[in-house]
């Protein structure tokens, strides 16, 4: 007979002992990424009143450093303490006006959340669908911009790469059509789950407002919103009516100008996380990092292949190197492919969203990982001296 457990009982099991195995768990989600010790150890601190001298110094070299990792010597950095779904809001709410025409592409569940805040918001929406696993359909916006000759769209929004389907846009190829037609509208791009792992250049491709989260490509916990915001975005916003209080840049702005910074308590631990995790990129040096994000891409992809299993991405041009949406046979549930990963191997994938639930299952290989390397002479050899003892 098993003893009554009281619930003050020592021998009572924390809930939480049910729910993770012995051992780490293998993250292969597209977010959030594992961890790395150092930033972790940079994390492990006591809170610090961030009115000191210190705070400020440390603010103002990541505000310098983190417009190396969105490629712009132009652009103004605001760091926030909420998620991508916050920075989506600050992009809009600071360069539109209630009633602004936007076009936006729907080609995934990421990039139709934001298109349902950009509604939400009380912007007229144009939207641009496209079937899951293909890119933005760019004939459409050319077809746009070219009978809009009294420029009544005033921003084109697109998501870089959709982590639901494993689809990366061309940002380069949708400035080409805004030049070539002289469009003055504003390029907002969601770069949540590519900046530090695609090549991304917002000066060079004439990206107005980027935004990114702390808990993809950088390898930090959530909790950092992290916007930049091109000259031409801050002229925007002088003039922009939507409300705006928490995510307001004006507030920012002025912090700036007094050397403070912070218009209100910011995320210390994350702070010095952003700092960690920011050395270690420029320590490896982002083209490599970008270079590893391709190596991890093509194995995975590779290793699908092999599988017998299709891609969710239909084109190869779109294929992203930081997550690969798999499709499965019909008669097969993605989601039982991923509760039986998590609890026979304590491995993480991800799940299908939304129209490709039950249909796929998400590989994430982005922020800090590397390739597993097998020697199989190395092996060969461990073997044969195991079986000589």
């Amino acid at each position: 007979v098993l003893p009554r457990l009281l619930p003050w009982s020592p021998a009572r099991k924390s809930k939480m002992d049910y729910m993770n195995g012995p051992g780490r768990n293998h993250l292969f989600v597209p977010g959030p990424v594992n961890i790395p010790d150092q930033v972790i150890r940079a994390m492990s601190r006591q809170n610090e009143d961030y009115r000191s001298p210190a705070i400020p110094a440390l603010t103002k070299t990541l505000l310098e450093d983190v417009k190396k990792i969105f490629k712009t010597t132009t652009g103004t950095p605001f760091l926030f303490p909420t998620t991508g779904t916050g920075a989506w809001e600050s992009a809009l709410t600071n360069t539109l006006s209630p009633g602004d025409r936007i076009v936006s592409f729907s080609l995934g569940q990421f990039s139709l959340l934001w298109i349902d805040q950009q509604q939400r918001l009380g912007f007229s929406v144009d939207v641009v669908e496209s079937d899951w696993g293909y890119g933005a359909d760019l004939g459409a916006l050319e077809s746009k911009l070219r009978t809009d000759s009294q420029h009544t769209i005033k921003a084109i929004c697109i998501v870089h790469n959709e982590t639901a389907t494993g689809v990366t846009n061309d940002l380069h190829a949708v400035r080409k059509l805004l030049d070539a037609y002289r469009h003055p509208a504003l390029l907002l791009v969601d770069g949540v789950s590519s900046i530090c792992a695609l090549d991304f250049r917002m000066d060079e491709w004439g990206v107005d407002v980027a935004l990114t989260g702390s808990q993809k490509a950088l390898s930090l916990p959530t909790g950092l919103g992290i916007v930049c915001a091109s000259p031409k975005a801050l002229e925007a916003a002088k003039t922009a009516k939507s409300v705006r209080v928490f995510f307001d840049w004006k507030d920012y702005l002025k912090f700036y100008k007094m050397g403070t910074y912070w218009p209100y308590t910011p995320s210390i631990q994350l702070l010095y996380g952003l700092r960690a995790g920011l050395d270690l990129l420029f320590e490896e040096g982002l083209d490599n990092v970008i270079k590893r994000h391709t190596r991890l891409g093509t194995a995975t992809r590779l290793a699908v292949a092999a599988w017998g299993l299709k891609n969710c991405t239909a084109k190869e041009e779109n294929f992203s190197d930081t997550v690969t949406a798999v499709v499965v046979p019909p008669y097969i549930d993605s989601s039982e492919i991923v509760k039986h990963a998590w609890k026979r191997y304590n491995l993480s994938l991800g799940l299908g969203l939304n129209k490709v639930a039950g249909k796929v299952f998400r590989i994430g290989h982005l922020g800090h990982l590397n390739e597993v390397r097998t020697h199989a002479r190395r092996r060969r050899n461990c073997l044969r001296s195991a079986s000589r003892r």
